[in-house]
Protein backbone atom coordinates (compact mmCIF):
# COMPACT_ATOMS: atom_id res chain seq x y z
CA UNK A 1 0.00 0.00 0.00
CA UNK A 2 1.04 3.84 -0.52
CA UNK A 3 -0.21 6.31 1.68
CA UNK A 4 -0.49 9.93 -0.05
CA UNK A 5 -1.89 12.51 2.49
CA UNK A 6 -5.34 11.38 3.78
CA UNK A 7 -5.88 9.13 0.95
CA UNK A 8 -4.67 5.80 0.25
CA UNK A 9 -3.96 4.14 -2.92
CA UNK A 10 -3.33 0.25 -3.77
CA UNK A 11 -0.04 -0.21 -5.90
CA UNK A 12 -1.13 -2.27 -9.06
CA UNK A 13 0.23 -5.75 -9.87
CA UNK A 14 3.13 -5.29 -12.46
CA UNK A 15 2.46 -4.95 -16.17
CA UNK A 16 0.49 -8.08 -17.34
CA UNK A 17 2.20 -10.62 -19.91
CA UNK A 18 -0.65 -10.25 -22.78
CA UNK A 19 1.09 -6.70 -24.05
CA UNK A 20 3.67 -4.67 -24.41
CA UNK A 21 2.39 -1.62 -24.44
CA UNK A 22 1.31 -1.44 -20.44
CA UNK A 23 3.71 0.62 -18.40
CA UNK A 24 4.49 0.37 -14.44
CA UNK A 25 3.75 3.34 -12.68
CA UNK A 26 6.27 5.51 -10.73
CA UNK A 27 6.00 6.00 -7.05
CA UNK A 28 5.56 9.40 -7.71
CA UNK A 29 2.29 9.27 -9.52
CA UNK A 30 1.45 6.24 -6.98
CA UNK A 31 1.43 9.00 -4.05
CA UNK A 32 0.03 11.68 -5.61
CA UNK A 33 -2.73 10.64 -8.05
CA UNK A 34 -5.55 10.57 -5.19
CA UNK A 35 -5.20 13.77 -4.19
CA UNK A 36 -5.68 17.50 -5.86
CA UNK A 37 -9.54 16.60 -6.91
CA UNK A 38 -12.39 18.76 -6.39
CA UNK A 39 -15.48 17.53 -4.89
CA UNK A 40 -17.74 15.90 -7.30
CA UNK A 41 -21.36 16.29 -6.41
CA UNK A 42 -23.66 13.36 -6.46
CA UNK A 43 -26.79 14.52 -8.54
CA UNK A 44 -29.95 12.50 -8.03
CA UNK A 45 -32.52 13.28 -10.85
CA UNK A 46 -36.31 13.23 -11.32
CA UNK A 47 -37.06 10.08 -12.89
CA UNK A 48 -36.82 10.36 -16.81
CA UNK A 49 -40.16 9.57 -18.66
CA UNK A 50 -40.04 6.38 -19.42
CA UNK A 51 -39.88 5.20 -16.12
CA UNK A 52 -43.24 4.25 -15.55
CA UNK A 53 -43.64 2.54 -18.58
CA UNK A 54 -40.97 0.17 -17.60
CA UNK A 55 -42.35 -0.07 -14.30
CA UNK A 56 -45.37 -1.29 -16.30
CA UNK A 57 -43.09 -3.80 -18.03
CA UNK A 58 -41.71 -5.14 -15.20
CA UNK A 59 -44.89 -5.85 -13.65
CA UNK A 60 -46.14 -7.99 -16.47
CA UNK A 61 -43.01 -9.51 -16.26
CA UNK A 62 -43.31 -10.30 -13.24
CA UNK A 63 -47.19 -11.66 -13.34
CA UNK A 64 -45.86 -14.05 -16.08
CA UNK A 65 -43.12 -15.86 -13.81
CA UNK A 66 -44.62 -16.04 -9.98
CA UNK A 67 -42.28 -17.62 -7.38
CA UNK A 68 -39.55 -17.80 -10.07
CA UNK A 69 -36.49 -15.56 -10.05
CA UNK A 70 -35.54 -13.87 -13.13
CA UNK A 71 -32.09 -12.44 -14.05
CA UNK A 72 -31.88 -10.02 -17.25
CA UNK A 73 -28.03 -9.42 -18.16
CA UNK A 74 -27.66 -6.44 -20.03
CA UNK A 75 -24.62 -7.53 -21.63
CA UNK A 76 -20.85 -7.20 -21.43
CA UNK A 77 -18.70 -5.38 -23.60
CA UNK A 78 -17.60 -7.81 -27.17
CA UNK A 79 -14.02 -7.49 -28.28
CA UNK A 80 -13.96 -5.93 -31.91
CA UNK A 81 -9.74 -7.03 -32.25
CA UNK A 82 -6.94 -6.97 -29.64
CA UNK A 83 -7.57 -4.43 -26.88
CA UNK A 84 -10.90 -2.77 -28.99
CA UNK A 85 -14.29 -3.03 -28.24
CA UNK A 86 -17.23 -2.87 -30.18
CA UNK A 87 -19.86 0.13 -29.10
CA UNK A 88 -21.52 -1.24 -26.38
CA UNK A 89 -25.73 -1.67 -26.38
CA UNK A 90 -27.57 -3.13 -23.98
CA UNK A 91 -29.65 -6.06 -24.64
CA UNK A 92 -32.96 -4.81 -25.51
CA UNK A 93 -35.13 -6.95 -23.22
CA UNK A 94 -33.11 -5.12 -20.79
CA UNK A 95 -33.43 -1.82 -21.99
CA UNK A 96 -36.96 -2.19 -22.23
CA UNK A 97 -37.58 -3.52 -18.91
CA UNK A 98 -35.34 -0.80 -17.16
CA UNK A 99 -35.87 2.15 -19.54
CA UNK A 100 -31.90 2.66 -19.26
CA UNK A 101 -31.33 3.23 -23.32
CA UNK A 102 -28.48 4.20 -24.93
CA UNK A 103 -26.81 5.28 -21.09
CA UNK A 104 -27.00 1.62 -20.19
CA UNK A 105 -23.47 0.11 -18.30
CA UNK A 106 -22.08 -3.05 -19.54
CA UNK A 107 -22.30 -5.36 -17.03
CA UNK A 108 -25.43 -4.21 -15.52
CA UNK A 109 -27.96 -7.36 -14.58
CA UNK A 110 -31.15 -7.09 -13.46
CA UNK A 111 -33.34 -9.57 -10.78
CA UNK A 112 -36.72 -10.16 -10.39
CA UNK A 113 -36.75 -11.96 -6.90
CA UNK A 114 -39.64 -13.64 -5.78
CA UNK A 115 -41.46 -12.21 -1.99
CA UNK A 116 -42.97 -15.21 -0.14
CA UNK A 117 -46.58 -14.13 -1.07
CA UNK A 118 -46.78 -12.20 -4.43
CA UNK A 119 -44.75 -10.41 -6.38
CA UNK A 120 -41.17 -9.27 -6.78
CA UNK A 121 -38.52 -7.26 -5.61
CA UNK A 122 -36.65 -6.17 -8.66
CA UNK A 123 -33.03 -4.34 -7.97
CA UNK A 124 -30.51 -3.39 -11.03
CA UNK A 125 -27.33 -4.22 -9.90
CA UNK A 126 -24.49 -2.61 -12.07
CA UNK A 127 -20.75 -1.42 -11.26
CA UNK A 128 -20.60 1.80 -9.17
CA UNK A 129 -18.40 4.74 -9.68
CA UNK A 130 -14.76 4.12 -8.76
CA UNK A 131 -13.85 6.31 -6.24
CA UNK A 132 -10.23 7.90 -6.71
CA UNK A 133 -8.67 6.23 -4.06
CA UNK A 134 -8.78 3.22 -5.91
CA UNK A 135 -6.40 1.51 -8.25
CA UNK A 136 -9.41 1.20 -10.87
CA UNK A 137 -10.15 4.62 -11.06
CA UNK A 138 -6.61 4.97 -13.23
CA UNK A 139 -5.63 1.66 -13.81
CA UNK A 140 -7.92 -0.28 -15.60
CA UNK A 141 -8.67 0.95 -19.28
CA UNK A 142 -12.05 -0.65 -19.69
CA UNK A 143 -13.73 0.57 -16.60
CA UNK A 144 -11.62 3.01 -15.23
CA UNK A 145 -13.09 6.47 -14.89
CA UNK A 146 -10.34 8.37 -16.16
CA UNK A 147 -10.23 6.48 -19.35
CA UNK A 148 -14.03 6.04 -19.99
CA UNK A 149 -14.89 8.88 -17.84
CA UNK A 150 -17.48 9.42 -15.05
CA UNK A 151 -19.79 6.26 -14.52
CA UNK A 152 -23.30 6.37 -12.88
CA UNK A 153 -23.66 6.63 -9.22
CA UNK A 154 -26.27 4.18 -7.72
CA UNK A 155 -28.40 6.15 -6.05
CA UNK A 156 -28.89 8.30 -9.47
CA UNK A 157 -29.72 5.79 -11.05
CA UNK A 158 -32.21 4.70 -8.75
CA UNK A 159 -34.24 7.90 -9.27
CA UNK A 160 -33.34 8.24 -12.48
CA UNK A 161 -35.21 5.06 -13.30
CA UNK A 162 -37.31 4.81 -10.10
CA UNK A 163 -35.94 1.02 -9.47
CA UNK A 164 -33.79 -0.24 -6.55
CA UNK A 165 -30.16 -0.44 -7.05
CA UNK A 166 -27.04 -2.34 -5.66
CA UNK A 167 -23.59 -2.63 -6.61
CA UNK A 168 -22.64 -5.83 -8.89
CA UNK A 169 -20.29 -7.28 -6.27
CA UNK A 170 -23.57 -7.67 -4.05
CA UNK A 171 -25.48 -10.22 -6.80
CA UNK A 172 -25.05 -13.59 -5.86
CA UNK A 173 -24.07 -16.49 -8.84
CA UNK A 174 -27.10 -16.88 -11.05
CA UNK A 175 -25.83 -19.52 -13.30
CA UNK A 176 -28.56 -21.55 -12.76
CA UNK A 177 -31.03 -19.44 -12.48
CA UNK A 178 -33.72 -18.25 -15.22
CA UNK A 179 -32.04 -15.77 -17.77
CA UNK A 180 -32.99 -14.68 -20.84
CA UNK A 181 -31.22 -16.21 -23.39
CA UNK A 182 -31.15 -19.48 -21.45
CA UNK A 183 -34.66 -19.93 -20.81
CA UNK A 184 -37.72 -19.67 -23.96
CA UNK A 185 -40.69 -19.05 -21.77
CA UNK A 186 -38.79 -15.63 -20.25
CA UNK A 187 -37.42 -15.43 -23.92
CA UNK A 188 -40.73 -15.68 -25.74
CA UNK A 189 -42.55 -13.29 -22.69
CA UNK A 190 -40.42 -10.44 -22.45
CA UNK A 191 -40.64 -10.62 -27.06
CA UNK A 192 -44.53 -10.78 -26.42
CA UNK A 193 -44.56 -8.02 -24.60
CA UNK A 194 -43.40 -5.91 -27.23
CA UNK A 195 -46.03 -6.51 -29.82
CA UNK A 196 -48.41 -3.78 -28.67
CA UNK A 197 -46.47 -0.29 -27.93
CA UNK A 198 -47.11 2.07 -25.41
CA UNK A 199 -47.23 6.10 -25.63
CA UNK A 200 -43.72 6.31 -25.27
CA UNK A 201 -42.67 3.60 -27.30
CA UNK A 202 -45.09 5.41 -29.85
CA UNK A 203 -43.77 8.64 -29.66
CA UNK A 204 -39.80 7.42 -29.45
CA UNK A 205 -40.67 5.76 -33.36
CA UNK A 206 -42.22 8.72 -34.27
CA UNK A 207 -39.01 10.60 -33.66
CA UNK A 208 -36.99 8.06 -35.32
CA UNK A 209 -38.48 8.33 -38.20
CA UNK A 210 -38.04 12.14 -38.42
CA UNK A 211 -34.38 11.65 -37.95
CA UNK A 212 -34.28 8.84 -40.76
CA UNK A 213 -35.85 11.53 -43.03
CA UNK A 214 -33.68 14.16 -42.20
CA UNK A 215 -30.71 11.46 -42.49
CA UNK A 216 -32.59 10.81 -46.14
CA UNK A 217 -32.48 14.57 -47.59
CA UNK A 218 -28.68 14.58 -46.37
CA UNK A 219 -28.20 12.05 -49.19
CA UNK A 220 -30.37 13.55 -51.67
CA UNK A 221 -28.52 17.26 -51.39
CA UNK A 222 -25.09 15.12 -51.75
CA UNK A 223 -25.57 13.08 -54.68
CA UNK A 224 -22.97 14.88 -57.09
CA UNK A 225 -20.37 13.92 -54.24
CA UNK A 226 -21.92 10.77 -54.03
CA UNK A 227 -21.48 9.98 -57.87
CA UNK A 228 -18.18 11.63 -58.23
CA UNK A 229 -16.64 9.12 -55.23
CA UNK A 230 -15.44 5.63 -56.93
CA UNK A 231 -17.13 4.43 -53.76
CA UNK A 232 -20.19 6.37 -53.87
CA UNK A 233 -22.39 3.45 -51.70
CA UNK A 234 -19.83 4.19 -48.74
CA UNK A 235 -20.57 7.87 -49.27
CA UNK A 236 -24.18 7.29 -48.68
CA UNK A 237 -23.43 5.19 -45.78
CA UNK A 238 -21.26 7.63 -44.24
CA UNK A 239 -23.74 10.91 -44.83
CA UNK A 240 -26.59 9.12 -43.11
CA UNK A 241 -24.24 7.83 -40.25
CA UNK A 242 -23.32 11.66 -39.47
CA UNK A 243 -27.02 12.14 -39.02
CA UNK A 244 -27.55 9.01 -36.91
CA UNK A 245 -24.66 10.42 -34.80
CA UNK A 246 -25.45 13.63 -34.25
CA UNK A 247 -29.65 13.64 -33.62
CA UNK A 248 -29.78 10.14 -32.64
CA UNK A 249 -27.50 7.32 -30.52
CA UNK A 250 -26.73 5.38 -33.97
CA UNK A 251 -27.57 3.35 -36.85
CA UNK A 252 -30.00 0.97 -36.20
CA UNK A 253 -28.47 -1.53 -38.23
CA UNK A 254 -25.88 -1.52 -40.87
CA UNK A 255 -26.99 0.54 -44.10
CA UNK A 256 -27.53 -1.00 -47.11
CA UNK A 257 -26.77 1.60 -50.06
CA UNK A 258 -26.96 -0.91 -53.07
CA UNK A 259 -26.49 0.68 -56.15
CA UNK A 260 -26.98 -0.79 -59.94
CA UNK A 261 -27.53 -4.69 -59.69
CA UNK A 262 -26.40 -4.40 -56.14
CA UNK A 263 -29.70 -3.27 -55.28
CA UNK A 264 -30.99 -7.32 -56.28
CA UNK A 265 -28.35 -8.54 -52.98
CA UNK A 266 -31.50 -7.72 -49.95
CA UNK A 267 -28.92 -7.89 -47.29
CA UNK A 268 -26.15 -5.93 -49.63
CA UNK A 269 -24.27 -3.96 -46.98
CA UNK A 270 -20.48 -4.01 -48.19
CA UNK A 271 -21.27 -0.77 -49.35
CA UNK A 272 -17.85 -0.80 -51.63
CA UNK A 273 -19.22 0.38 -55.14
CA UNK A 274 -19.78 3.01 -57.33
CA UNK A 275 -22.94 5.05 -57.98
CA UNK A 276 -23.65 5.35 -60.98
CA UNK A 277 -25.88 7.68 -63.63
CA UNK A 278 -28.58 5.25 -65.38
CA UNK A 279 -28.83 2.65 -62.08
CA UNK A 280 -31.23 2.98 -59.97
CA UNK A 281 -29.88 2.95 -56.26
CA UNK A 282 -31.45 1.43 -52.97
CA UNK A 283 -31.27 2.91 -49.83
CA UNK A 284 -32.31 0.85 -46.53
CA UNK A 285 -31.59 2.90 -43.99
CA UNK A 286 -32.73 3.56 -40.22
CA UNK A 287 -32.06 5.82 -37.45
CA UNK A 288 -31.53 4.46 -33.46
CA UNK A 289 -32.36 7.21 -31.29
CA UNK A 290 -31.26 7.44 -27.45
CA UNK A 291 -33.62 5.18 -26.19
CA UNK A 292 -32.81 2.84 -28.74
CA UNK A 293 -35.94 2.91 -30.69
CA UNK A 294 -35.31 2.74 -34.52
CA UNK A 295 -37.05 3.43 -38.10
CA UNK A 296 -36.52 1.37 -40.98
CA UNK A 297 -37.26 3.08 -44.24
CA UNK A 298 -36.30 1.96 -47.56
CA UNK A 299 -36.48 4.10 -50.98
CA UNK A 300 -35.13 3.60 -54.67
CA UNK A 301 -33.77 6.44 -56.50
CA UNK A 302 -32.72 7.17 -60.03
CA UNK A 303 -29.00 8.09 -59.83
CA UNK A 304 -29.64 10.68 -62.67
CA UNK A 305 -32.41 12.38 -60.96
CA UNK A 306 -35.06 10.58 -63.72
CA UNK A 307 -36.71 7.08 -63.62
CA UNK A 308 -35.93 5.49 -67.06
CA UNK A 309 -39.19 3.65 -68.37
CA UNK A 310 -38.56 0.29 -67.05
CA UNK A 311 -37.39 1.47 -64.43
CA UNK A 312 -40.49 3.53 -63.05
CA UNK A 313 -42.54 0.44 -64.08
CA UNK A 314 -40.90 -1.60 -62.06
CA UNK A 315 -40.91 0.90 -58.96
CA UNK A 316 -44.68 2.00 -59.70
CA UNK A 317 -45.85 -2.17 -59.58
CA UNK A 318 -43.90 -1.78 -56.39
CA UNK A 319 -45.65 1.35 -54.74
CA UNK A 320 -49.04 -0.14 -55.54
CA UNK A 321 -47.87 -3.36 -54.00
CA UNK A 322 -47.24 -1.10 -51.04
CA UNK A 323 -50.10 0.46 -51.34
CA UNK A 324 -52.01 -2.61 -51.78
CA UNK A 325 -50.76 -3.67 -48.80
CA UNK A 326 -51.72 -0.67 -46.51
CA UNK A 327 -55.01 -0.94 -47.62
CA UNK A 328 -55.27 -4.63 -46.10
CA UNK A 329 -54.27 -3.36 -42.90
CA UNK A 330 -56.86 -3.41 -40.67
CA UNK A 331 -57.40 -3.98 -36.60
CA UNK A 332 -58.34 -7.60 -36.43
CA UNK A 333 -56.88 -9.14 -39.95
CA UNK A 334 -53.98 -10.85 -40.01
CA UNK A 335 -50.73 -9.97 -40.36
CA UNK A 336 -50.25 -12.49 -42.71
CA UNK A 337 -53.17 -10.68 -44.46
CA UNK A 338 -50.47 -7.54 -45.28
CA UNK A 339 -47.96 -9.77 -47.17
CA UNK A 340 -50.69 -11.82 -49.27
CA UNK A 341 -52.29 -7.79 -50.56
CA UNK A 342 -48.67 -7.05 -51.40
CA UNK A 343 -47.93 -10.15 -52.73
CA UNK A 344 -50.79 -10.64 -54.92
CA UNK A 345 -50.01 -7.29 -57.26
CA UNK A 346 -46.86 -8.80 -57.60
CA UNK A 347 -47.90 -11.76 -59.23
CA UNK A 348 -50.31 -10.16 -61.39
CA UNK A 349 -47.59 -7.55 -62.27
CA UNK A 350 -44.58 -10.10 -63.60
CA UNK A 351 -47.47 -12.07 -65.19
CA UNK A 352 -47.88 -9.14 -66.81
CA UNK A 353 -44.79 -8.74 -67.91
CA UNK A 354 -44.76 -12.10 -69.41
CA UNK A 355 -42.10 -12.76 -66.48
CA UNK A 356 -44.24 -16.22 -65.33
CA UNK A 357 -44.73 -19.52 -67.10
CA UNK A 358 -47.76 -19.53 -65.41
CA UNK A 359 -51.09 -17.03 -64.25
CA UNK A 360 -51.41 -15.09 -61.15
CA UNK A 361 -53.56 -17.62 -59.76
CA UNK A 362 -51.54 -20.69 -60.10
CA UNK A 363 -48.55 -18.39 -59.06
CA UNK A 364 -50.50 -17.70 -55.81
CA UNK A 365 -51.09 -21.51 -54.52
CA UNK A 366 -50.14 -22.18 -51.33
CA UNK A 367 -49.08 -25.61 -52.79
CA UNK A 368 -47.88 -25.80 -56.30
CA UNK A 369 -47.00 -21.86 -56.81
CA UNK A 370 -44.38 -19.46 -55.85
CA UNK A 371 -43.18 -18.82 -58.92
CA UNK A 372 -43.10 -14.88 -58.49
CA UNK A 373 -41.33 -15.46 -55.51
CA UNK A 374 -38.04 -15.69 -57.41
CA UNK A 375 -38.57 -11.47 -57.95
CA UNK A 376 -39.28 -10.89 -53.90
CA UNK A 377 -37.96 -13.51 -52.01
CA UNK A 378 -38.88 -12.43 -48.06
CA UNK A 379 -41.83 -11.04 -46.54
CA UNK A 380 -43.53 -7.86 -46.91
CA UNK A 381 -43.62 -6.79 -42.79
CA UNK A 382 -42.01 -7.26 -39.62
CA UNK A 383 -42.95 -5.62 -36.25
CA UNK A 384 -40.60 -2.64 -35.54
CA UNK A 385 -39.48 -1.26 -31.96
CA UNK A 386 -36.61 -1.20 -29.95
CA UNK A 387 -35.19 -4.15 -32.09
CA UNK A 388 -35.48 -3.27 -35.81
CA UNK A 389 -37.42 -6.49 -36.45
CA UNK A 390 -38.89 -6.37 -33.25
CA UNK A 391 -40.52 -9.34 -31.27
CA UNK A 392 -39.04 -12.05 -32.91
CA UNK A 393 -38.93 -14.37 -30.84
CA UNK A 394 -43.14 -14.46 -30.14
CA UNK A 395 -44.79 -17.18 -30.86
CA UNK A 396 -45.66 -17.44 -34.06
CA UNK A 397 -49.70 -17.73 -33.75
CA UNK A 398 -49.74 -13.96 -32.21
CA UNK A 399 -46.91 -12.73 -34.75
CA UNK A 400 -47.23 -14.18 -38.39
CA UNK A 401 -50.80 -15.89 -37.99
CA UNK A 402 -51.48 -13.15 -35.06
CA UNK A 403 -54.26 -10.49 -35.58
CA UNK A 404 -53.04 -6.79 -36.38
CA UNK A 405 -54.07 -4.82 -32.71
CA UNK A 406 -53.63 -0.62 -32.22
CA UNK A 407 -50.63 0.08 -30.60
CA UNK A 408 -48.96 -2.23 -33.20
CA UNK A 409 -46.19 -0.95 -35.50
CA UNK A 410 -44.83 -2.24 -38.33
CA UNK A 411 -43.06 -2.38 -41.59
CA UNK A 412 -44.54 -2.32 -45.30
CA UNK A 413 -41.48 -3.35 -47.91
CA UNK A 414 -42.63 -4.75 -50.77
CA UNK A 415 -39.52 -4.84 -53.33
CA UNK A 416 -38.48 -6.43 -57.18
CA UNK A 417 -35.44 -7.66 -57.44
CA UNK A 418 -34.08 -8.90 -61.13
CA UNK A 419 -30.90 -10.42 -60.94
CA UNK A 420 -28.14 -9.31 -63.01
CA UNK A 421 -27.52 -12.65 -64.58
CA UNK A 422 -31.20 -13.68 -64.27
CA UNK A 423 -32.11 -15.21 -67.67
CA UNK A 424 -35.40 -15.38 -67.04
CA UNK A 425 -35.98 -11.74 -67.38
CA UNK A 426 -35.85 -9.61 -70.35
CA UNK A 427 -32.44 -7.72 -70.67
CA UNK A 428 -33.58 -4.59 -69.43
CA UNK A 429 -35.11 -5.51 -66.33
CA UNK A 430 -31.72 -6.89 -65.42
CA UNK A 431 -30.07 -5.21 -62.68
CA UNK A 432 -33.16 -3.38 -61.39
CA UNK A 433 -33.56 -3.77 -57.72
CA UNK A 434 -36.62 -1.76 -56.18
CA UNK A 435 -38.01 -1.45 -52.60
CA UNK A 436 -40.37 0.96 -50.72
CA UNK A 437 -39.85 0.51 -46.57
CA UNK A 438 -42.36 2.88 -44.45
CA UNK A 439 -43.20 2.30 -41.03
CA UNK A 440 -46.59 2.06 -40.15
CA UNK A 441 -48.34 2.22 -36.83
CA UNK A 442 -51.24 1.23 -36.31
CA UNK A 443 -54.07 2.83 -34.76
CA UNK A 444 -57.58 2.46 -33.94
CA UNK A 445 -59.19 3.00 -37.25
CA UNK A 446 -56.85 1.68 -39.60
CA UNK A 447 -52.94 2.13 -40.37
CA UNK A 448 -51.13 5.51 -40.07
CA UNK A 449 -48.14 5.79 -41.49
CA UNK A 450 -45.27 7.21 -39.85
CA UNK A 451 -43.13 7.91 -42.93
CA UNK A 452 -45.82 9.42 -45.24
CA UNK A 453 -43.67 12.58 -45.93
CA UNK A 454 -40.56 10.96 -46.57
CA UNK A 455 -41.27 11.15 -50.72
CA UNK A 456 -42.66 7.59 -52.11
CA UNK A 457 -43.99 7.88 -55.64
CA UNK A 458 -41.70 8.05 -58.64
CA UNK A 459 -43.19 11.42 -59.31
CA UNK A 460 -42.15 12.40 -55.83
CA UNK A 461 -38.64 10.94 -55.61
CA UNK A 462 -37.94 12.72 -58.87
CA UNK A 463 -38.99 16.65 -57.65
CA UNK A 464 -36.98 15.47 -54.32
CA UNK A 465 -33.95 14.95 -56.15
CA UNK A 466 -34.40 18.20 -58.15
CA UNK A 467 -34.84 20.07 -54.91
CA UNK A 468 -32.05 18.58 -53.39
CA UNK A 469 -29.97 19.70 -56.70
Amino acid sequence: MSTAGDSTTETPAPASTSTNRRQPYGQGFLDTISTGWSDRPEVVPPAREQAPYAAARRDAVSAAFPGKRLVIPAGELKQRSNDTDYPFRAHSAFAHLTGWAADAEPGAVLVFEPREQAGHDVTLYFRERADRTTAEFYSDATIGEFWIGPRPALAGVASDLGISTAHIDALEHFDDDLVLDEDADLTRVVSELRLVKDEYEIAQLRHAVDVTARGFDDIVAHFDEIIAHSRGEREVEGIFHRRARSDGNAVGYDTIAASGPHACYLHWTRNDGAVVPGDLILIDAGVEVDSLYTADITRTFPVNGTFNPVQRKVYEAVREAADAAFAAARPGVTFRSVHDAAMRVIAERVAEWGLLPVTPEEALSADAGGHHRRYMVHGTSHHLGIDVHDCAQARRDLYYDGLLEPGMVFTIEPGLYFQIDDTTVPAEYRGIGVRIEDDVLMGIDGPVNLSADIPRTADEIEAWMARGK
